[in-house]
Parts: C-alpha cells; sequence; structure tokens
C-alpha cells in the first residue's frame, strides 16, 4: 500500500471514530511492525518496515540506508500525512538523492580537506563535497544495505546491523555499528546508535530526515517556527567547514533561542541555514533541544537528544529532482534537517568536544523525534 493510501485509510478510520457511538468505536489499534519485500539494491534484496503504535502513528523504514521513508502524523484535523520527505518505492532512493531519511556515517557533515590525523598517523578519505569529506564520503551507511532484526519488546522497534570495515571510505579500524529505532506510545521515534571499533577511529552517526509539518512540500517552511534550546553556533567558511570558533547567537539571525518563523531572517544568512547549533546542558542526558511547530497544520515537531550538537539545514541545495510522497516536486527551502551530532570536523578542532572512538569503549548517542498536535 503506499503511503497515500495509508494515510487516507488513517483518516477515513479517524472519521469513523468521530461518527459512531462509544460502544460501536474499533478497537484500539495493535502495536507492532511488519515486513514487505521492497525490491533490491546492490544485487541484494532490500524489505520495507512499518511500525505502529497504539494509537495510529505508523513509520516506515528501509534496510537499505536505514532510511526512514515516511512518518505520518494527525493534524489538527485528523488529516494523516507523512512529516517527512520520501517515496513510495526503492527506485528513487538508488538515484543521488540528498540523503533523504538516511542513517549517515562513519561521519555525520564535514571533515575539512578530507583529511585527519590520530596520534602520529595521517588519513585521507573520499572528498564528495568540493575539497571536504561530507556523510562518510562516496559509499556511506546511506547506501548500504542494513541487516535487519525486529525486536520483540512491548514496542515495535527495528534494529539495524552493519560492519564497516577497515579502510572503507578510508577510515580506520573494523567498526561493528547497530541502530535501533522504536517507535514509542507518545508518537516518539526514538533512534539507539551503538558502535565499537578495534581501532581508534571518528565516528559521528546522525539521521537525515527532512520535514515540513504541512504533510506537503507544496508548502515551503518559512512559517514554520523554530526555537533551538542553544546559545551558540560554530560559523563556517565558504565551504561550510567550521572556523573553530563558537559564537554567541545573541543579535544575529541565528538567534532561535525564542520560537522565530524559519523566513522572517533567512534572506540575512547567505545561502540559508546550515549551520551547526551548540547546544546547552551538553552533559550527555537525553534533553529536548528544539521544538519545531508548523500554525496551519497545527503539527509540533520536539527532538530530544544525548548529543552536544544539531545541524540546522535549511534545505538550500533542494532543486525539484525529487517528488514527495504527494507528487509535489522537493523545491529549495520546501523542508529542513534537524540532525543532532557532534559538531563538523571535530578531528580537526581540538576545542571541540572529541568524536574518536578508541578500542575497548562504546559509542552510544539517542535521538528521539516526537509529533504531537498543538492544543
Amino acid at each position: 500500500m503506499s503511503i497515500l493510501a495509508t494515510a487516507a485509510a488513517l483518516s477515513m478510520g479517524s472519521a469513523a471514530c468521530n461518527n459512531e457511538s462509544k460502544e460501536e468505536q474499533p478497537a484500539k489499534p495493535q502495536a507492532g511492525i511488519s515486513k514487505q519485500a521492497w525490491g533490491a539494491a546492490n544485487g541484494q534484496p532490500v524489505d520495507l518496515y512499518t511500525l505502529r503504535n497504539s494509537k495510529g502513528t505508523v513509520v516506515t523504514i528501509t534496510n537499505y540506508g536505514g532510511i526512514v521513508t515516511s512518518f505520518l502524523a494527525k493534524d489538527k484535523n485528523d488529516s494523516v500525512a507523512s512529516v517527512v520527505v520520501g517515496f513510495d518505492s526503492i527506485e528513487p532512493y538508488l538515484l543521488s538523492h540528498p540523503y533523504f531519511g538516511s542513517i549517515i556515517g562513519r561521519y555525520g557533515n564535514r571533515i575539512g580537506a578530507g583529511k585527519f590525523s590520530i596520534g602520529n598517523k595521517n588519513y585521507t578519505l573520499a572528498t564528495n563535497n568540493g575539497a571536504n569529506h561530507l556523510h562518510g564520503g562516496v559509499v556511506g551507511f546511506d547506501k548500504v544495505i542494513w541487516t535487519a532484526a525486529p525486536v520483540v519488546d512491548s514496542l515495535p522497534s527495528l534494529k539495524l546491523s552493519y560492519l564497516s570495515k577497515d579502510g572503507e571510505e578510508g577510515y580506520p579500524g573494523n567498526l561493528q555499528v547497530t541502530v535501533t529505532y522504536t517507535l514509542t506510545e507518545e508518537d516518539g521515534l526514538k533512534i539507539q546508535y551503538e558502535a565499537t571499533t578495534d581501532q581508534a577511529t571518528p565516528v559521528n552517526l546522525t539521521n537525515h530526515s527532512y520535514f515540513n509539518l504541512t504533510g506537503d512540500t507544496k508548502e515551503p517552511i518559512f512559517n514554520h517556527q523554530l526555537q533551538l534550546n542553544a546559545d551558540a553556533y560554530t560559523p563556517v567558511d565558504n565551504g561550510l567547514i567550521p572556523t573553530g570558533e563558537i559564537r554567541q547567537v545573541a543579535g544575529t539571525p541565528f538567534d532561535f533561542r525564542s520560537p522565530m518563523p524559519i523566513g522572517s531572517r533567512i534572506d540575512s544568512v547567505p545561502g540559508g541555514y546550515d549551520h551547526n547549533y551548540v547546544l546547552n546542558n551538553a552533559d550527555g542526558s537525553l534533553r529536548k533541544v528544539a521544538h519545531l511547530t508548523e500554525p496551519v497544520s497545527g503539527r509540533f515537531l520536539e527532538v530530544w537528544t544525548t548529543e552536544p550538537g544539531v545541524q540546522f539545514y535549511s534545505g538550500n541545495f533542494l532543486d525539484g529532482k525529487f517528488s514527495n510522497h504527494t507528487g509535489t516536486p522537493v523545491q529549495l527551502h520546501t523542508a529542513l534537517c534537524l540532525e543532532t551530532q557532534h559538531f563538523p570536523d571535530s578531528p580537526n578542532k581540538k576545542e571541540f568536544p572529541s568524536t574518536i572512538l578508541e578500542p575497548g569503549k562504546k559509542y552510544y548517542t539517542e535521538t528521539v523525534y516526537k509529533v504531537g498536535v498543538s492544543k
């Protein structure tokens, strides 16, 4: 069933519930996870997994790239649509898409000149973003097939595993990675990232979902109101590599400490927002770091994370090449990302929090994207 058909069925179900007496209401939706064949990639079969909670919220994820292909959520009128950009088939994901919904690794964001050192060893990575390394390289975690295992628990979960071998994309060490998606009863998509290595290596995992809370990319994101719990950000050079400075947001177009329409000051930021925010209270605990609202639909998105940073990206390179579930081209500034992370280019910025994972240590971070409707 396509995402549009699924959304229509859920909407009709909501309407039926509203029109029936309490005695005639259908049974509460049953939480669970299901699997279907979804084509092939890299000569291997690919599957699509559907996670449902007992409130009827639905998330679909494929083991190709660990991609979140849809996140169905009701608006204030009980109409259902996907709040993330995605497609109904595997084929568009096999093209050169801008990381829609993907797991990003080994290193989310950029490493300057594709070079870094650990101790007295120098390493060279692929330069796939001008002179720089971006999102794990030419074949990052977004383009591999993960081993998938539905988790038998009280909540629908999908555990994805991948072994990134020593030398892959230029990175040292055999890195064993596990990413677990769980759909909570509070309509949160919880993402738990874990990794171990046999050699010191940079690790910075994230998810690259593009959000538009209207549910349709015919609407730009300018009226979305964003609040970020961040007093500072990391300025960048012309290649979007941090300069190393941590600058206060006060008095700048980067100040989202209070809710602010994204379109209100975007013209003051050359090229649009594509910057790492230095999150407050970065002690490794899970805390709310962002709140995004869309006034017409009434939907909101909360972002919770253990990470010290979040990359706010306003869809500056979207060009209409791809169309969303609705058939609408995904144009400039019609979707945004809030990528929880350590800071870009940290392996070359000793003043930034370290992203080097050592043998015998365990990498663990957690992020929750929670949807709801404003009262």
